[in-house]
Formats: structure tokens, C-alpha cells, sequence
């Protein structure tokens, strides 16, 4: 079985490989992750995991998996927090509303990129402004898209979902498997 690398630092990431019982190296790569004029979030998830992928410093043989997710609004796309008050702004404007979150997942192998796309729909309860100072304080929005963690405190901001909890969390477990399968890479083996 040819090597297996994740194009990512995200610890949720790795955990999701992790169990999966897949063995695999894995390491960031800088990546600017602006979107572009005239860009759809779609294709802005897409180009950026294929970025990742083909951006990674592995052996030409591994197959390298992307991923990037965004949380969207509309049109408006939802990064990481810059401070408290973008925090807080963000999570006042998804409070009692339906977003998507867009994870786009890239495969290389054998000189070949293989892409996917994951749509969710999140639906949050109202947050009322305390809770949302809290969430802050708490150190956990402030490395996440949309400034909050589904996996995490911030699930209890989720009234629903519809589509993929992985691919929320950032690696969507159908779309991954499908690509790793691809490139010759099977999760469940035949007997």
C-alpha cells in the first residue's frame, strides 16, 4: 500500500484518520487561503484542498489528501475570528439561522488529483450575547471557521443538521473514502 500523507496540521483531521485505521504521515503547508474575486465558496474549498494536496513535500509514490472547509452564509464567507469582537460577530449573525459548511477534499496519486465537495446545512438556536462572550473566553473559537467547533462546546449552538457531522468537523468520511478508494487505498478490506 503506497504511503498515506495529510496535507493538514488540524488535529480533528488527523483524528478522523486516526479512526479510520488508517496509518498516514501528516504536515501543513502554507497555503493562502483568501478567496478570490468572483469566486464561489465551492470552488473556493476545491481549489484550496487541491493547493494543499499538490503543495505537499512527500515522496512522488504517497497519495496525499487536501481538505478545506468554510462556513458560509449567503455568500459571505465565514473565516477564522481575527479577534473577540469578529467572534462575536459571527456568531450574532449565524444565532438562530441555517449556514452551510463547505468542506472540499482533494486526493493526489499517481500523478492524478481526485476531488469532492461536502455540503452541510447547520442550523443554530438562538445564542444569546453571554453565551457568546463565554464561548469566546473559552479559547475555542479562535482557531476554528465560522468561530465555533461542532465536535466541541460549540455543538451546543447546533439545534440541527443536515448532511455530513465529519465534513463539519473537517474531513468528511464519505467523500475521503470514496477518493482514498481511487487511489487504490481501502478503509474496509475484502476477505
Amino acid at each position: 500500500m503506497p504511503e498515506l500523507h495529510l496535507a493538514s496540521h488540524s488535529a480533528r483531521r488527523q483524528e478522523i484518520l486516526a479512526a479510520l485505521g488508517l496509518a498516514f504521515t501528516s504536515a501543513g503547508v502554507d497555503a493562502d487561503e483568501r478567496q478570490l474575486d468572483g469566486e464561489s465558496p465551492a470552488d473556493m474549498v476545491l481549489r484550496l484542498a487541491e493547493l494543499k494536496a499538490v503543495s505537499a513535500e512527500v515522496e512522488p509514490s504517497a497519495v496525499v489528501i487536501g481538505a478545506d472547509t468554510a462556513v458560509v452564509l449567503g455568500d459571505r464567507v465565514f473565516g477564522k475570528p481575527v479577534d473577540r469582537d469578529d467572534c462575536l460577530a459571527m456568531l450574532g449573525a449565524l444565532s438562530g439561522r441555517t449556514h452551510q459548511v463547505l468542506t472540499g477534499v482533494a486526493v493526489r496519486a499517481d500523478g492524478r488529483i481526485h476531488t469532492a465537495l461536502s455540503t452541510t446545512d447547520v442550523t443554530f438556536r438562538e445564542i444569546r450575547p453571554d453565551e457568546a462572550l463565554q464561548y469566546w473566553q473559552s479559547g475555542e473559537p479562535r482557531d476554528k471557521a465560522g468561530a465555533y467547533a461542532i465536535q466541541g462546546k460549540g455543538g451546543v449552538f447546533v439545534e440541527a443538521i443536515s448532511g455530513s457531522y465529519s465534513g463539519v468537523v473537517g474531513l468528511p468520511v464519505f467523500e475521503t473514502t470514496q477518493l482514498l478508494h481511487l487511489a487504490g487505498i481501502k478503509v474496509l478490506k475484502d476477505s
